[in-house]
């Protein structure tokens, strides 16, 4: 313990990063505990959608759409989530899996949908890119 404290002594600017990446990091892994939304990869949202009639929501812009969609995906632009919340309302009893580029941007949708009592919500890790590389299939947009 005595070593601990001299090194702590020694090496404060070190010790003191060390603590800031550690809280950081415990404070991301807790934050998506109690943010009312799961992730799920693309393997496991293919089971919700082959086998809990899951609805994905992408919420990426429609310049972003030209490389193709996930089947039967629903489109709206996370800045106009808010606004179509009643086009959104059919699915609060079906299982939601919320879809961006990569993943971070459908994190805030995720939680605005958690917040209007849609009861399982899910973010899709790495979001298109992800499913992409898990060669699962895509369609292209609907103009």
């Amino acid at each position: 313990m005595e070593q601990l404290i001299e090194f702590i002594g020694n090496h404060w600017l070190l010790s003191a990063v060390f603590m800031v990446i550690l809280s950081l990091l415990l404070a991301d892994i807790f934050a998506d505990s109690f943010s009312g939304y799961q992730r799920i990869d693309p393997n496991e949202a293919t089971v919700l959608l082959n086998h809990n009639q899951a609805v994905v929501i992408d919420v990426r812009e429609s310049s972003e759409l030209k490389d193709g969609v996930i089947l039967n995906s629903v489109h709206i632009p996370m800045s106009q989530v808010a606004s179509q919340m009643k086009r959104l309302d059919k699915y609060k009893s079906k299982p939601v899996i919320v879809s961006c580029q990569s993943g971070h941007r459908s994190k805030s949708v995720c939680k605005q949908l958690h917040q209007q009592g849609f009861e399982s919500v899910y973010n899709l890790t790495g979001g298109i890119m992800a499913w992409r590389s898990a060669n699962l299939p895509i369609e292209k947009a609907k103009s």
